[in-house]
């Protein structure tokens, strides 16, 4: 099995530092895989750079490293990004998680977005092994991407790492279209 969908998040941060095009590029694809749809028009669930900007600018996230188009935005970041899309999903007013996000920790952010979004990070990993230490069948590990899509991966492969099963998975996904999936 997978480790945690913590630690399926975390392997998100080694795309850190984006700029903010980048960051809502990557949260744009993990909002999407998650379903995340706002409940009114005035939220969208795709965040934009502009969008980025604007939260910065109302305190909803930190400062980025930097300013201008030379911001860097970091783990941190990306996990306020994805608490503000899932909670305005809630229907949660901006104000509100502007509140919400001055009291989270970091680790309380992270295991809050984790638990949003444990199905999408694909926390639902099986793997299937051999019969015993004397079976010559090689155990595999299963990844569900999108609705009749799975990826298969030997156990013993480089490729059985979960951040290589994170980066395959939505590389299959970006391939597929963000419609596609569900």
């Amino acid at each position: 099995m997978v480790d945690s969908p913590i630690a399926l998040l975390r392997a998100h941060a080694r795309h850190a530092p984006w700029n903010a095009r980048g960051l809502a590029a990557h949260v744009t694809a993990l909002v999407d895989a998650a379903g995340v749809r706002p409940t009114n028009a005035s939220a969208r669930a795709a965040p934009s750079a502009r969008a980025i900007r604007f939260y910065v600018a109302n305190g909803l996230l930190d400062r980025p490293e930097g300013t201008g188009t030379a911001a860097t935005y970091n783990y941190r970041h990306f996990l306020q990004l994805l608490a503000i899309k899932i909670r305005q999903r809630e229907g949660v007013t901006l104000e509100v998680i502007k509140a919400e996000m001055h009291e989270l920790t970091g680790d309380t952010l992270e295991r809050r977005v984790a638990a949003s979004l444990g199905a999408a990070l694909g926390a639902t990993v099986e793997t299937r092994r051999a019969e015993s230490d004397d079976d010559p069948t090689p155990s595999w590990r299963r990844l569900r991407v999108a609705d009749g899509i799975e990826l298969h991966v030997r156990d013993d492969s480089p490729a059985a790492r979960d951040e290589a099963l994170v980066a395959m998975r939505e590389a299959v996904r970006a391939a597929l279209g963000r419609e596609d999936i569900r």
